[in-house]
């Protein structure tokens, strides 16, 4: 009968222990460190797998090393050019020191979203409206060099940070709109213009070409005849080679300075009647 509690002690300080070293287990997986404080003092960080923490003597955080998608939401920005605009992001950052991330800010995440939110601010407000469009890459770069810069000492790397969209006023873009228009009437007048440069410089080889060969202009005249025809048009041109024509035109220059030297039968009379 003396033996009976020793037994029922022994057996509840058993099932005590059993019950207090299921509740010490903490399983960590692969992609997870433990920082566990053990009265308040920093233990070294524990790796995954099945770890004991005691139960009223230590305090477990739980911290992921995956890489954490973060959305920068809209933020009115000015831009260089006094040009208002909505622009969000976003960022990508992963924990590469799980101590500095529970000892040196009291939560990364949030600290990350209100610098990325800081910072986004800053630089676009730096940058003008085109190279805010055209030029993102850059801005994209300058971002997260800054961002990495100032939670690198809390053990958080930022990889990427993207802008996502670019919101500007409808009155701005109809602007841009007429500008772009504006644009490519310009370059269209360019091209044609320099078309028409090339295509004199082609033809004015071409004429010496002819002038040095008069038989091949006769040719290209029978060309052109035969294309008119072959278009059945209701109209013909008969070109006449100026060398032909040539001499007419001179004999008729002569005659008329020949007519104008002799002078008129009634101007001799007039003459010869004042004497």
């Amino acid at each position: 009968m003396g033996t009976e509690p020793i037994i029922v002690i022994v057996s509840v300080v058993v099932v005590l222990l059993l019950v207090l070293l299921l509740a010490s287990l903490r399983i960590l997986k692969e992609y997870e460190r433990g920082v566990a404080f053990r009265l308040g003092r920093l233990r070294q960080p524990l790796q995954p797998g099945v770890r004991i923490v005691m139960p009223g003597l230590d305090k477990l955080v739980r911290v992921d090393l995956r890489v954490v998608t973060l959305t920068i939401p809209p933020q009115e920005v000015i831009t260089r050019d006094n040009v208002p605009a909505r622009v969000n992001a976003v960022v990508l950052f992963r924990v590469t020191d799980p101590v500095l991330s529970v000892m040196a800010v009291e939560n990364h995440a949030v600290a990350t979203s209100q610098i990325a939110q800081t910072t986004l601010r800053s630089v676009v407000g730096r940058a003008d409206l085109d190279t805010l469009l055209a030029h993102r890459a850059d801005l994209n770069e300058d971002l997260t060099a800054s961002i990495d810069s100032q939670t690198a000492p809390w053990g958080v790397k930022v990889a990427v940070v993207e802008i996502k969209d670019v919101e500007i006023p409808e009155l701005m873009q109809r602007a841009m709109a007429r500008e772009a228009e504006a644009e490519r009437e310009r370059r269209a007048k360019v091209i044609s213009a320099r078309g028409e440069l090339q295509a004199s410089v082609e033809l004015r080889d071409a004429a010496r070409t002819l002038s040095e060969a008069p038989a091949s202009l006769q040719l290209r005249y029978l060309q052109t005849l035969l294309e008119l025809g072959a278009d059945q048009n209701s109209t013909v041109v008969f070109p006449i080679p100026m060398d032909i024509i040539g001499p007419f035109l001179e004999s008729m220059r002569d005659r008329s300075q020949h007519t104008a030297q002799v002078p008129h039968p009634s101007q001799t009379k007039a003459s010869s009647d004042e004497r």
